[in-house]
């Protein structure tokens, strides 16, 4: 049975969006509750699988990953087999960030944040000799206007 929110709940939800690291405390003060109640939210909504793992965002220009590609494939293959290779080659490179099945001209697109051309065309390169692909076509990100946003909740 899916929880039906409630403005409180959605309050909860934009304040851990915004700082994951709010202290329950800090937390029940901002959308106006008890800590108790509180964490009984918190609890029903992890519950609810409304509230995924606590993580932190790093930022790839101050890690020296300055490049950003989007990369779209298209496949001429789509058997179950052919799938489960494609998979596990695309997810065991580190530098793709995002990887998602895709409708339209193309079948596939993946996020991919490396140093600079040299290391994304080593990625490239690994990509395209462990498995068979019809089409990549690599567009390069000149400037990032607005990335991790906050979901609309």
């Amino acid at each position: 049975m899916a929880h039906k929110m409630d403005n409180i709940d959605r309050s909860i939800l934009r304040a851990l969006q915004k700082n994951a690291g709010l202290s329950q405390r800090e937390l029940a003060d901002r959308v106006g509750l008890s800590q108790n109640a509180c964490w009984r939210r918190l609890n029903i909504l992890r519950e609810n699988g409304l509230l995924g793992s606590h993580t932190l965002r790093l930022d790839p220009a101050s890690l020296g990953l300055g490049l950003t590609v989007f990369v779209m494939i298209r496949t001429r293959h789509h058997s179950r087999e052919w799938l489960e290779q494609f998979h596990q080659v695309v997810t065991a490179i580190p530098n793709v960030i995002d990887f998602y099945r895709v409708a339209g001209d193309y079948d596939y697109m993946l996020k991919i944040i490396t140093q600079d051309m040299a290391a994304f065309d080593d990625v490239y390169r690994g990509l395209i000799s462990r498995v068979e692909l019809d089409t990549v076509t690599s567009y390069m990100a000149m400037e990032t206007i607005a990335a991790n946003r906050d979901l609309p909740v």
